[in-house]
């Protein structure tokens, strides 16, 4: 990749933050080691990083989107402390069987934030996340798709993206690879 990125995409759970499964919680939230630096990186470059991602809790009745929200505006402080911002958050309140197109690997939540920030190019863009619908859309969209393996990840989706992607160990080293900041 020659130039910078037009935009930095991350999963939240389980890229970001520990994938604590549905979580309602703002006081469970916890930042994965090192993403507040590479996020804070990507800001440094004049990158927008923006989050997409499913959050079928709320469409299975476990959480609200009041409780989403608290934790977003937790995650968001969180971040702040450690001097890294994200700067455009989408979500998919929908379940898995509700068929709409916003729920990943679908690609409108993506297409929804270049409408909104006419900068990014999505061909032009890093997909980052620990699961393969993560991935997906930046295969389909023309960009740079980067799977940052947890402990959730199964091991069929590094499987996946070893063979029609890329992988990396930490959020840090898609930084490296695709933005070259300090």
């Amino acid at each position: 990749m020659n130039a910078l990125p037009t935009a930095v995409f991350l999963d939240r759970d389980g890229t970001i933050i520990d994938d604590a499964h549905y979580l309602s919680d703002p006081a469970k939230v916890r930042l994965k080691e090192g993403a507040a630096d590479a996020i804070a990186r990507i800001n440094a470059a004049l990158v927008p990083v923006i989050v997409i991602t499913n959050q079928s809790g709320i469409g299975r009745g476990l959480f609200t989107v009041a409780e989403h929200d608290a934790v977003s505006r937790r995650i968001d402080e969180l971040l702040i402390e450690r001097g890294a911002r994200i700067d455009a958050s989408y979500y998919c309140p929908h379940a898995p069987g509700d068929g709409c197109p916003c729920r990943k690997p679908g690609l409108k939540l993506f297409q929804d934030a270049a409408r909104d920030n006419s900068s990014i190019d999505l061909a032009r863009a890093v997909y980052a996340g620990d699961r393969r619908r993560d991935i997906e859309p930046g295969m389909a969209l023309g960009g740079y798709a980067v799977l940052v393996p947890s402990v959730e990840t199964p091991h069929e989706d590094v499987e996946y993206a070893e063979e029609v992607a890329s992988v990396a160990a930490t959020l840090a080293l898609v930084v490296d690879q695709y933005l070259c900041t300090n």
